[in-house]
């Protein structure tokens, strides 16, 4: 079943729209994954981006990254009003970091034990935030994660 359907964008929609950075590229360092299929009028991360690494030919296109120019800044996780952009680190063994935006309270910090959420708001386990901080009104929390969940955490709930 399709995300128009569901609002859930699976791994193989993002596969089939060329979304989803190889493995040997998200192996090698943080990368922005743009889970963004929708043809929709809006190019923020375009002009967000400090290394010119998303890019689009019109405005009602999917927006393009650049693996050889994406460094995983984060900068675009902060910017989509969307909240579709996430970064991904798979640089080392056994774990990942993933950074993705978070809008609720309380505001999150280093070293905050949190239940990690799937993309349709189940609890899939628990991580801790290594990075936090905020970008235009959004927070932006990086949470090391097992590395089997990196491609199914999308938020997070702290523990209190």
């Amino acid at each position: 079943m399709s995300s128009k359907r569901t609002g859930i964008i699976t791994k193989e929609e993002l596969v089939e729209k060329k979304l989803l950075p190889s493995m040997e590229r998200l192996s090698n360092g943080p990368i922005a994954i743009l889970e963004c299929p929708e043809e929709i009028p809006c190019n923020i991360c375009v002009s967000a981006c400090p290394f010119n690494a998303i890019s689009k030919s019109r405005i009602y296109e999917v927006p393009r990254l650049n693996p050889d120019k994406c460094i995983g800044c984060g900068v675009c996780v902060g910017k989509c009003p969307g909240l579709a952009i996430f970064v991904v680190d798979l640089s080392k063994p056994g774990k990942a970091y993933v950074t993705l935006p978070y809008e609720m309270l309380p505001s999150p910090s280093k070293g905050a034990r949190v239940e990690l959420l799937d993309r349709e708001g189940r609890v899939i386990g628990e991580g801790t935030v290594v990075k936090a901080w905020v970008y235009e009104k959004t927070w932006v929390v990086t949470v090391e994660v097992p590395g089997d969940l990196w491609f199914d955490v999308r938020a997070v709930r702290i523990v209190r």
